[in-house]
């Protein structure tokens, strides 16, 4: 058990690797918006943040393992991403949405087909 490799779960260690894994995560919310529609309902984008979350964490653990020659442990980032997805929803409800953010980037990159006036 000690050869599993440490991914920042962003306790009271503040190195660079963890705090530039929690800058990635509290900008996850943000990517969502940039790349879905208005829309696009909640539960697609809950999904795709999920889905972010786990691919960051697999890349973390896999680079974390690659470096340290442990073995690629499943469990450490199930847990991890359970925090990313937690941090990152926590952003977005208590910071992005209050203050607009997430229309915003909602609003720049994919935008809603207008719908045609009734004929």
């Amino acid at each position: 058990m000690s050869d599993l490799p440490a991914l920042p779960v962003y306790g009271f260690r503040a190195d660079a690797g963890g705090l530039l894994s929690l800058a990635i995560t509290i900008l996850l919310p943000i990517l969502v918006g940039l790349i879905t529609r208005r829309s696009t309902s909640a539960g697609t984008k809950a999904v795709l943040l999920l889905t972010l979350a786990a691919v960051k964490v697999i890349l973390e653990a896999w680079l974390q393992a690659a470096n340290t020659a442990a073995t690629f442990e499943w469990i450490p980032v199930v847990y991890t991403t359970a925090v990313n997805l937690a941090i990152a929803v926590a952003v977005h409800f208590g910071l992005y949405r209050p203050t607009g953010a997430t229309d915003a980037a909602q609003r720049s990159l994919v935008a809603d087909r207008p719908t045609p006036p009734p004929v």
